[in-house]
């Protein structure tokens, strides 16, 4: 058994059903370890989309999602993916190759620092140096990885440690054996290398480190306690339900009753769309800042007070602030709340519901107001979708297409700026963890790694990847990855031929769109040279039938992309976040 062969019987001790890769000499035993195991190795374009992928399948399933890359660029090449699931607070393990244990520092190929690189990026950063600590390490980084506010950590495996021994020992052959009559110099190197490699293979008991469940953080009573308390006296209480809310996967049902029995006016976000359904009568989609700026006390489950609560200061300086998170920094960025809950939010929200009265009709004439207005924006939205432009197609009226072509069993995957953002305004998805975006970081590229980690996961599900055309640069080269692995999924590009939410201000504010225009590609050609199905959509008269075909294409086993060209739109002028 070698070091990729332990590397696969500890990842599949844990539960890992897929390993995403884009392979390199530095990792190969790992790759061929774990496909031996029966562990599906999945390769992909780019490494950021294999990491991509690893979070999208940690999201959906609670288990850390495992990336390989092999050494140098491969492991630069996943940066990106690592900070945004870092922010997003997505367990993963990622496994860097690295070069041979005695080659470190002297000019090997692709050798660099990894180490120092990595480690500002992820929650825990380690070497391996013997092939018996590969699984130790390993059981580690699942625990990190999942424990206490999650996130990425990364486990760098030098090749030495990831082949035979008895090839490994030929490697080092001519330089451990002294030649006849040699000097001081080369009988000590000799002397080393054998050493070396003695220390570097004993004692390897694949199986004897135990597979330890992370624990998860439970809110402290009293805190529960003193919500419950303050909550009681609300007269217009608010809450707010964030991504860090669904770490507990199995949890969602009990979190959506918890959230019902407490009878909030309810604001979801990220990884908690969804969560409620499409139309349940407590969610509210429009006016946030209003309501915020009314509301008395505030509940932030899993929602940090970042830019997108402008620091805070959408919540009204009087109002009572409770904050429930895994992060003791997070809980008190920007504001200091009055209730302060350490521990998972979506347990302190069931915990609270254990302790509080029902909701009932206590604050019916405080959730009549924000309905009320909730309906008049939902009346606005709808006339502007029924605008027919001069030319290309109403993104609104798109949205609302999609919205209605979306089946109960469907994901989405969303990848984009302005057409992306368009698109959370208006579909509803139909249940819990049934809709992926990228999070905090705001990072586009996301949307082939996330849409074929979701398709996976999920078999069986519909998916649908919305791209804005700027974002889809980073992914188009994924369809071959779809079509090589028999992932078929619906994707459709937003083509307005601009990086529009910046070009909307930049132009206003600077005079000047530099940098901003993209042509009107034909993007669909691209996928179908890739062996996918590719639609063009061009007139809002046949949003329907070409959704519908795209539909029929993915359950006949065919990924597609729809190229929607787009007209211009100002709805989400001023948007843009500082």
């Amino acid at each position: 058994m070698n070091g990729g062969d332990i590397i696969g019987k500890t990842l599949q001790a844990h539960g890992v059903r897929f390993l995403f890769t884009l392979c390199g000499g530095h990792i190969s035993p790992i790759l061929v370890g774990c496909k031996r195991l029966g562990i599906r190795v999945v390769d992909t374009r780019h490494e950021a989309t294999a990491v991509f992928a690893a979070d999208a399948v940690a999201r959906l399933t609670g288990v850390p999602g495992v990336a390989a890359v092999t050494a140098g660029p491969g492991v630069t090449n996943t940066l990106t993916a690592v900070v945004n699931a870092r922010l997003a607070q997505s367990p993963l393990v990622l496994l860097g190759g690295a070069t041979a244990t005695v080659l470190r520092g002297r000019g090997a190929l692709q050798d660099i620092d990894q180490l120092a690189l990595m480690r500002s990026s992820v929650k825990w950063a380690v070497r391996a140096s013997r092939v018996r600590d590969l699984e130790p390490l390993l059981h580690k980084a699942f625990r990190v990885a999942a424990e206490g506010t999650p996130g990425p950590v990364f486990v760098e495996c030098p090749v030495d440690l990831l082949y035979d021994e008895g090839l490994v020992r030929q490697w080092y052959a001519a330089k451990s054996q002294a030649r006849p009559g040699a000097g001081l110099p080369e009988r000590l190197l000799a002397w080393y290398l054998r050493r070396h490699l003695r220390r570097q293979f004993a004692g390897v008991e694949p199986g004897a480190a135990p597979v330890e469940a992370p624990l998860v953080p439970e809110p402290d009573r009293s805190a529960v306690a003193a919500a419950a308390e303050r909550l009681a006296r609300a007269r217009k209480p608010l809450l707010l339900v964030g991504s860090q809310a669904m770490l507990d996967v199995a949890g969602s049902s009990a979190l959506h009753k918890a959230i019902e029995h407490l009878g909030l006016p309810t604001y979801l976000s990220g990884m908690a769309r969804g969560l409620l359904g499409a139309q349940h009568p407590l969610q509210l989609r429009h006016k946030r800042r209003e309501a915020l700026r009314e509301a008395d006390l505030v509940i932030l489950a899993g929602v940090p007070c970042d830019f997108r609560l402008d620091y805070g200061a959408h919540i009204r300086a009087s109002a009572c602030l409770i904050a429930a998170n895994r992060s003791r920094s997070d809980l008190r960025l920007n504001r200091r709340p009055q209730v302060v809950a350490l521990g998972d939010a979506g347990h302190f929200l069931r915990a609270l519901a254990e302790i509080a009265a029902a909701g009932g009709k206590r604050w019916a004439s405080w959730h009549a107001q924000l309905r009320e207005r909730e309906l008049l924006r939902e009346a606005e939205i709808e006339t502007q979708a029924r605008e027919i432009p001069d030319e290309g197609i109403n993104p609104l009226r798109l949205c609302r297409e999609i919205d209605a072509a979306l089946p109960d069993d469907s994901l989405v995957v969303a990848d984009g700026g302005d057409f992306v953002a368009t698109a959370s305004y208006l579909l509803r998805p139909r249940g819990p963890l049934r809709w992926l975006d990228p999070g905090v970081f705001g990072t586009l590229g996301v949307g082939a790694g996330f849409a074929l980690g979701a398709r996976l996961c999920r078999p069986q599900t519909e998916v649908w990847a919305l791209f804005g055309d700027g974002a889809l640069g980073y992914s188009l080269m994924e369809f071959d990855t779809f079509v090589r692995h028999g992932v078929p999924l619906i994707a459709v590009v937003g083509n307005d031929g601009c990086w529009s939410q910046i070009a909307r201000e930049q132009v206003v504010v600077l005079g000047d769109d530099a940098g901003c225009e993209l042509g009107r590609s034909d993007y669909h050609l691209a996928a179908a040279g890739l062996g996918a199905d590719g639609l063009r959509l061009a007139a809002d008269a046949d949003i329907a039938t070409t959704l519908d075909s795209a539909r029929r294409a993915a359950a006949a086993g065919k990924p597609v992309l729809v190229n929607a060209l787009l007209a211009r739109s100002d709805f989400r002028k001023g948007s843009i976040s500082m």
